[in-house]
């Protein structure tokens, strides 16, 4: 029978954790409202209630064993929600990148910009497709670009250390094509000259990056005349002037990709399928933000699946904590708990004060966790090398709200299932076994209600007051108030503790 009951509580937790997981905010809001009405509108409720509020007021009294549950789930949420920031973090900042009324153009089957390679012919064709827009001369805005990688030095490191950054060759139309990317410091470079601009954040990584500095480049000496912000992926690369850079690196008249500005959204069909049915061009065509955001999903898929596992590994161990701290408590309270079942009070009453009291401490470390992780790491900027790409991407950690919910939605699952275990071993828990020792005290008072168990007698069968047993007195002359006391009369002399 134990085994049934255990399987079947084993089927519920998961059952339980498996809709959790997917309960959006709204229908745990829903939960919460319709738990607090079962509180404080039904009888069971309100005595649940009054067994939780003593069980929390002695918090402070278990200060120790109750920190151990809420630092333990509160570095569980911290830890989680940081390592999902930074997905959340790349995946925003390449998803910004693009947008869709612009589109990118590569040759066939080529995954990224950094494996494609058009020929004069196909750059030429490209742009006399219909849904370009184009500006007031009349030009199609169609920009073709070069992509290369370059290795620079490290800030904050020796003249070893190098990193590998993205070198873009644009040409003028760049800017159209882009209308977010603005000089913050120097100027533009000039075309057909040796200059560079660089993104803010590759000027954040890499030593040299001011403007007036000289670097070098594939056996050339460039000189960096600005810094530029788009405020996505493109902040972390280096450009300059695409026919200069295609010497410099041997490419020739080829170009990676040709990236056009759309007339509206709604063009991009009728511009695809020219493409498509033109038999000189072997291209693929997609928009920008769909590229951008098939390039941002493997690593953030990566980062998702290391924060959870980490996450579960830790989860684990605070699960044991609190499964350890809860047991300890209902042991403690034995004595109380098979008491108020004496005097009435269901099981489920006491299921759920135990619940309380453990999903109570799981909010409390949920929230200093997730708050901990938004001061500390909201914003933080880092890097990492981008997907589809031959340079570091630099990006900001984003802690969104959807990440700190999920970080309570899991403190929650922790104390739901660290709390039902122990609430069901004091449900199930024998009265006469918690009760024997108090019952059969030779000497000693029987249990009267105190104050806090006072309070909680509220709406539960009436409680027979008792009188002291003399050592020296028949227990069967001694009678309590209102009817006989039986029980302490009947007891058996085999297990009464010998006189003092």
């Amino acid at each position: 029978m134990n085994f049934l009951i255990n399987f079947l509580l084993l089927v519920l937790v998961v059952a339980v954790l498996a809709a959790w997981i997917v309960l959006p905010w709204q229908g745990a809001l829903l939960l919460a409202v319709l738990f607090a009405a079962w509180l404080f509108f039904t009888r069971r409720g309100r005595q649940a209630l009054s067994v939780a509020s003593v069980g929390i007021s002695t918090l402070g009294q278990r200060l120790g064993s109750s920190a151990v549950i809420v630092i333990g789930i509160a570095g569980v949420v911290g830890v989680l929600v940081a390592l999902l920031a930074m997905g959340e973090g790349y995946a925003e900042t390449l998803r910004k990148t693009g947008s869709a009324d612009t589109a990118i153009v590569m040759r066939g089957s080529s995954a990224s910009e950094v494996m494609s390679v058009l020929d004069h012919d196909s750059v030429t064709l490209i742009p006399q497709a219909p849904g370009i827009a184009r500006d007031a001369k009349g030009q199609a805005i169609a920009s073709p670009e070069l992509v290369v990688a370059a290795n620079l030095p490290l800030k904050g490191g020796t003249a070893d250390d190098e990193g590998s950054v993205q070198l873009r060759g644009v040409s003028d139309q760049a800017w159209a094509v882009r209308p977010n990317v603005k000089i913050v410091q120097g100027r533009n470079f000039q075309p057909g000259m040796r200059e560079l601009i660089v993104g803010k954040g590759a000027a954040k990584q890499f030593a040299g990056l001011e403007p007036g500095h000289m670097i070098r480049l594939g056996n050339q000496q460039w000189t960096v005349v600005g810094v530029f912000s788009s405020g996505d992926a493109m902040d972390s690369e280096v450009w300059g002037d695409a026919s200069v850079v295609a010497d410099t690196y041997r490419r020739g008249s080829s170009r990676a990709s040709v990236t056009v500005k759309l007339t509206d959204p709604k063009a991009y069909d009728a511009f695809k399928a020219s493409l498509d049915g033109n038999p000189q061009l072997k291209v693929d065509v997609s928009t920008t933000i769909d590229y951008f955001n098939k390039q941002s999903e493997g690593m953030t898929k990566v980062i998702r699946v290391m924060g959870i596992t980490v996450g579960l590994i830790m989860a684990i161990g605070a699960m044991f904590g609190a499964l350890n701290t809860m047991f300890a408590a209902v042991a403690a309270r034995a004595r109380e708990i098979a008491t108020l079942r004496a005097i009435g009070f269901r099981g489920l009453p006491v299921v759920v004060a135990v619940m309380l009291e453990t999903m109570l401490l799981a909010l409390i470390g949920g929230i200093i966790g997730g708050v901990l992780a938004w001061l500390i790491f909201n914003g933080y900027s880092a890097s990492t090398l981008a997907a589809g790409t031959v340079g570091k991407l630099s990006f900001e950690l984003r802690v969104s709200p959807a990440l700190l919910w999920t970080g309570l939605k899991w403190a929650l699952a922790i104390g739901f299932i660290g709390g039902i275990y122990p609430a069901m071993r004091a449900a199930r828990l024998p009265v006469t076994t918690a009760l024997r020792v108090l019952c059969w005290c030779r000497g000693a008072a029987l249990p009267r209600p105190g104050r806090a168990l006072g309070a909680l007698t509220a709406g539960a069968h009436p409680v027979r007051e008792t009188t002291r047993l003399s050592p020296k007195a028949s227990p069967a002359a001694h009678t309590s108030t209102s009817a006989p006391a039986p029980t302490t009369a009947q007891a058996p002399a085999a297990h009464a503790p010998p006189a003092a």
